[in-house]
């Protein structure tokens, strides 16, 4: 009897457990409509519908794409409020922009205040495949975006949120754009993490952005890894960066940015195969407990607007300073290959970085053999701009241990007979 009871009480509990998560997975379906006052569902052949349904879409409405391929020249969602654009999988439901003949962007949002977007591939766009524009509040989780072909013929961005509050980029896949898999502009407040971006020029991009986190992702097989820059002459600057636990590796490929807009002395195209992470005029950045290993070329460049503008000074305003300032970089694994990326030795920042490790091995024959060290700061303070003598007057602090960890290039110099890069850290030394 003992052991019948046991068996009876168990029975009830398992029933018990049933019926909570039916009950729970009925609220979840429930919650949704509930959260939402109209909840539309469209099917594969429905891409008409679709697109009229988009544009004549009211405040609090969730559509859900059934399973399948569909077919888009563009979407478009404007000035509404509480919206969720919803698949059933990243792997089921297929957006497919290949056929394009009109708009540049596959999906494009403008002034929504509450959008959600998720479980479902966008992919083959001409433009950009996601741009959210002056929103806030966006989530977009679940999403592949994708090119199936990656070079110059691929859109600039594949993830593009831009002049944006309250961001969230969860779980999201990013491939083949010619410019960044991931790229946050101009924005305030966005957390990037559990993302992956492969085969892109580079994988993710921080541009103008203030308070942004990106963490637990991995950012592979593409130019470069992880940018975070401002930039002249936009709405606002960035700063308060936190990268953490990422793991940027093996971003070795050429680069494929295409000429004109991605291509110019500001674009994209001056990452060198090769690149683990560059900050570029940016302040205020925390780079932590990251894995950056085989990105065989700069593991991580700290540069200013002066390495790649040599009219920077003019462009200093409130919304841009080209020095790169409270700069820390700490307890990082941080490993680099044998030798440069072939496509290194063809590019015009992959041959400075070439030179630097050619000009420290000829200066300390103890070097001889030895690889451009894991850290490269351009060398170039805002000493320039004030006539200053600081040993270290823009706080870049440095703790990472180890043989080979740091060079100053002296990028002022590298066209004079005094150019001297020396890997002294001890100024710039988290005290």
């Amino acid at each position: 009897m003992h052991y019948l009871n046991n068996y009876k009480a168990l029975l009830t509990a398992l029933l018990s457990c049933w019926l909570l998560l039916s009950c729970n997975n009925h609220n979840d379906a429930a919650a949704i409509k509930k959260d939402y006052i109209t909840s539309i569902t469209f099917s594969p052949g429905e891409e008409n519908k679709i697109v009229e349904a988009l544009l004549s879409i009211k405040d609090s409405t969730s559509i859900l794409l059934k399973a399948g391929r569909y077919s888009f020249d563009n979407l478009s969602i404007a000035q509404v409020n509480h919206i969720a654009l919803r698949g059933e999988g990243k792997e089921k439901t297929i957006l497919d922009f290949s056929t394009q003949t009109q708009g540049g962007e596959g999906i494009r949002v403008t002034n929504i205040h509450g959008f959600t977007i998720t479980d479902m591939t966008i992919r083959d766009s001409k433009g950009d495949l996601l741009k959210i524009n002056k929103s806030s509040n966006i989530v977009i989780a679940s999403l592949n975006a994708i090119w199936k072909t990656a070079d110059s013929t691929s859109g600039g961005y594949a993830i593009y949120p831009v002049m944006c509050k309250n961001i969230l980029i969860e779980d999201c896949y990013a491939e083949g754009s010619s410019d960044a898999g991931i790229y946050v502009g101009q924005s305030d407040s966005a957390v990037i993490r559990k993302c992956r971006a492969a085969k892109n020029v580079a994988g993710c991009e921080i541009e103008n952005t203030t308070h942004a986190e990106v963490y637990d992702n991995e950012f592979y097989d593409n130019t470069a890894g992880f940018l975070i820059f401002d930039l002249p002459g936009l709405s606002q600057r960035g700063g308060y960066v936190k990268a953490y636990n990422n793991n940027i590796h093996d971003n070795n490929n050429r680069n494929f940015a295409r000429a004109g807009s991605f291509g110019t002395s500001w674009g994209v195209g001056n990452a060198a195969p090769g690149s683990g992470v560059i900050i570029l005029s940016a302040s205020h950045i925390s780079l932590y407990k990251n894995t950056i290993i085989n990105n065989n070329a700069a593991p991580v460049s700290i540069a200013s607007g002066f390495a790649v503008d040599d009219k920077a000074a003019e462009k200093i305003s409130d919304n841009y300073a080209p020095v790169s300032q409270d700069i820390h970089i700490y307890d990082n694994i941080i490993e680099i290959g044998k030798t440069f990326p072939t496509p290194t030795y063809k590019h015009h920042i992959g041959k400075l970085l070439v030179a630097i490790e050619e000009k420290l091995n000829a200066q300390d024959k103890g070097r001889k053999g030895m690889r451009i060290p894991m850290i490269m700061y351009d060398g170039i303070s805002s000493n320039i701009l004030t006539s200053g003598t600081a040993s270290n007057p823009d706080s870049i602090c440095i703790s990472q241990p180890g043989p080979n960890m740091f060079v100053n290039a002296d990028l002022l110099n590298i066209q004079t007979p005094k150019w001297s890069p020396n890997t002294n850290i001890t100024p710039y030394t988290c005290k």
